[in-house]
């Protein structure tokens, strides 16, 4: 694998008030690697997404993500990245070919090409048959595959997904995290991966980074993780339980 970093961050915080959110973070992301953001809800994981993404301002230390720097050129990380929240949103009142059409024409992507995409888009990601179907009449679930597409629609060289398998059943999450897989070898696409299913992360993830109130408190192959925290050298450990190793000892 390329050993570039394509997103850095050092001493990267962030603080709300009297709360610290993100706290002296410095962690890198390499091309084409599939990276598993783990952490409990408030640990600091959206925070940490939406300044890579220029949405928010560090209050102190910086990031670059492939070469640019999120609060000076916000629009520039924009056009290289692809983000899927875990609320992602649509226009409810069009249907799933008109939401990726517009987001289409809004990366410049001409119709010609576009329709094509979406096509293949739709049928990747199971939503052929509900193309037609107001998006305001989609589950959860699939809201979440429809931020696929979109995902390979754009085909941006990075794609930072929070719990883009959420609402799905096993078959629809096992079909998604193959896509996402996809997208980083076929594609060459980098992926920051936020999900709270560790077996599916423990899946795909080259590496892991595990974040427990505002801090990375363990970045690395699942192997060295469970090596150094469990004394194990076992490939079919759980994340399981090297997650709740950390998770136990930081919250003694």
């Amino acid at each position: 694998m390329d050993q570039r970093a394509i997103v850095e961050t050092h001493g990267l915080s962030k603080r709300y008030g009297d709360q610290l959110a993100v706290n002296d973070l410095t962690v890198s992301m390499r091309e084409r690697e599939i990276f598993g953001f783990l952490g409990p809800n408030g640990s600091g994981k959206t925070t940490t997404l939406l300044m890579l993404l220029g949405l928010t301002e560090p209050t102190s230390g910086w990031a670059r993500v492939a070469d640019c720097d999120p609060v000076k050129e916000a629009i520039k990380v924009k056009k290289v990245v692809g983000y899927i929240p875990e609320n992602i949103g649509f226009y409810d009142d069009m249907d799933a070919i008109e939401n990726l059409k517009f987001i289409a024409r809004l990366n410049n992507i001409p119709d010609s090409i576009s329709s094509i995409k979406i096509e293949e888009a739709l049928e990747s990601v199971g939503l052929k048959e509900e193309a037609g179907k107001k998006v305001g009449a989609y589950s959860r679930g699939m809201r979440q595959r429809l931020g696929i597409a979109e995902i390979h629609i754009k085909e941006p060289s990075i794609a930072f997904l929070d719990e883009p398998t959420l609402g799905l059943d096993p078959e629809g999450t096992n079909r998604i995290i193959e896509y996402i897989q996809s997208l980083s070898r076929e594609k060459n696409m980098t992926i920051l991966l936020s999900s709270h299913d560790l077996k599916q992360v423990q899946k795909i993830s080259d590496r892991i980074g595990i974040m427990i109130k505002g801090r990375m408190i363990a970045v690395g192959p699942i192997e060295e993780l469970a090596k150094e925290k469990l004394g194990v050298d076992d490939k079919e450990i759980s994340l399981d339980d090297v997650y709740m190793k950390y998770f136990q000892e930081v919250s003694a």
